[in-house]
């Protein structure tokens, strides 16, 4: 029998959980139920371990940590994460793994969007127009067409479990995980599901403005990673066009009199220009290395991908 489990972070969800893991339960009776406490001030461990959970604690603050403690430490063959908050129906989860049973993905996206219910039912101010602000950004980067860059309800095989490697620490983790996934090309599909607001006396932990800085602040420092030779050579020419803005006017002295006169706009210009030739070096090189990076990424992948196999081929 295929191992499945029910990933749920959780920071002070007493109110919630346990409908959650029961819903879950009745959705996946063989599944295993992890519940990871991340520091809760509440009775959510309590409430996890009385309906049937297994409860794990989180020390590190962040979603980010507990999503890289769950990967690192839960063997499955079938990974499925939710929020403890009451806000994706289990009753979607069927759609979500069939595809990762199928080997027709190795990642699934719930997508809130589509059927609208998300922006009829979130009350919170700008979260819709955050959630299109960086859907539009990462499309636009990876030449991609998701359409919930940020949902956090998600199924998985362990191929991609046990190669992502988590580096964010609180809610950028479903946007690195979508970039993570467009970057090396793993297989992806969405499933639209519906979308149920918290219940009342539930706070949601998201912070619009300052969660959102830090979701832009994860697009802006994977694009360099992922991307340098698009990102330096747009600084680069920057540069060169600050260079030209600047040093125009004394060509156009220089051309008409034989005298330049503008000496500190000519140091300018030439520091522009020669800045710019620099940075452009510098994604030509770090280009070349992340080309060797996602080779070698490649081949432990294919290994990871080996011994997965034949530890299917044992069990079965």
């Amino acid at each position: 029998m295929e191992r499945i489990a029910v990933l749920l972070p959780c920071y002070n969800e007493e109110q919630t959980i346990g409908k959650v893991i029961d819903d879950f339960k009745s959705e996946l009776p063989h599944a295993t139920i992890y519940v990871y406490d991340n520091n809760s001030s509440d009775r959510t461990s309590e409430v996890a371990e009385s309906h049937g959970a297994v409860v794990r604690k989180e020390w590190r603050q962040g979603k980010g940590n507990v999503v890289r403690s769950m990967f690192r430490e839960i063997e499955a063959d079938i990974y499925v994460m939710a929020d403890g908050d009451d806000t994706y129906p289990p009753e979607y989860v069927h759609d979500l793994i069939q595809p990762i049973r199928d080997k027709k993905a190795n990642m699934t996206i719930g997508d809130r969007l589509s059927n609208g219910t998300y922006y009829d039912e979130n009350k919170r101010q700008f979260h819709g127009f955050g959630n299109r602000l960086v859907k539009g950004l990462i499309n636009r980067l990876y030449k991609s067409d998701i359409t919930d860059i940020m949902t956090g309800y998600r199924a998985f095989d362990q191929l991609f479990v046990k190669s992502m490697p988590v580096m964010s620490s609180g809610f950028a983790i479903e946007t690195e995980m979508s970039i993570h996934s467009l970057d090396k090309k793993f297989l992806i599909k969405e499933v639209p599901i519906d979308y149920r607001d918290r219940p009342e006396g539930s706070e949601s932990k998201l912070n619009t403005f300052s969660d959102g800085i830090k979701v832009l602040r994860m697009i802006f420092t994977l694009f360099k990673e992922y991307k340098p030779f698009l990102f330096f050579s747009l600084w680069s020419l920057l540069s060169i066009v600050l260079g030209f803005a600047v040093g125009i006017p004394v060509i156009t002295e220089f051309i008409n009199t034989g005298f330049v006169s503008k000496v500190p706009s000519a140091i300018l210009a030439t520091g522009f220009m020669i800045l710019g030739v620099l940075i452009f070096a510098c994604g030509l090189i770090l280009d070349v290395m992340t080309a060797t990076y996602r080779k070698q990424y490649e081949l432990e992948l294919n290994h990871l991908y080996d011994r997965i196999r034949r530890n299917e081929n044992e069990q079965g």
